[in-house]
């Protein structure tokens, strides 16, 4: 359960956590209470640990990661709260475990993306995605309609996936316009699959079909009639 704040309906993070089966509620507007605990645990951040981070003229990213995990783990988790009874710790131990282990960072960034579906164009056989084209492999240039998964704000990674299973079928990079120009284009393989052979008589199909109409026992349904 979420607030409703633009980075938590934004499409990278719903579709993300419908990949990862998660299912997403949502608060109602200007109704924190419905989210106490998590406001609940803000309060906390603010009034605690920043409290205690005033005094850093230099804060980094890096300490205030490492700060954060030891205030958690050494005061917040240890520290008795009224409404259970107990410390968040004691109480996560003694309850029946509900949890699942969190995918890989790798299978984290796949998730965390949106899938678009794009139009390529024959002419070059590229796409468009947030003002940028993208080259297509040339073994799908027969495809008219791409799903393309990708996050926003990090377009160095970009896939191309399959529309019925979701699978990624290859990565796409930026098309080097310079280059494209410059460059003879290369030419497109050509099948060397020989045409089939055809086979004489009727199609086995049609044959079993005779056979099944013939076990019936049933009269044709039209009768040829003699010419007088």
């Amino acid at each position: 359960m979420t607030d409703n704040g633009a980075a938590l309906l934004a499409g990278e993070f719903t579709e993300g956590l419908s990949r990862l089966g998660i299912l997403h509620h949502t608060t109602l507007p200007y109704s924190p209470y419905q989210n106490a605990k998590q406001e609940v645990f803000w309060a906390r951040v603010e009034g605690r640990l920043m409290a205690m981070l005033d005094g850093e003229a230099e804060l980094t990213l890096a300490f205030l990661n490492a700060a954060t995990q030891a205030w958690i783990e050494g005061e917040y988790h240890r520290t008795g709260h009224a409404e259970i009874g107990s410390t968040p710790l004691a109480r996560f131990l003694g309850d029946p475990q509900v949890g699942r282990e969190c995918p890989g960072s790798e299978a984290l960034r796949q998730a965390f993306r949106i899938e678009v579906v794009r139009t390529q164009r024959r002419s070059d056989g590229t796409v468009s995605l947030e003002g940028t084209r993208f080259e297509i492999p040339a073994h799908y240039r027969t495809l008219q309609r791409l799903h393309v998964r990708y996050a926003r704000w990090d377009l160095g990674r970009v896939d191309l996936v399959d529309a019925h299973t979701g699978a990624i079928l290859c990565p796409l990079y930026p098309l080097d316009k310079s280059a494209n120009a410059n460059a003879e284009r290369r030419r497109l393989a050509v099948s060397e699959t020989p045409p089939a052979t055809p086979v004489p008589g009727i199609a086995p199909l049609l044959r079993q079909l005779l056979d099944e109409q013939a076990a019936t026992g049933l009269p044709p349904a039209y009768l040829p009639q003699e010419s007088p």
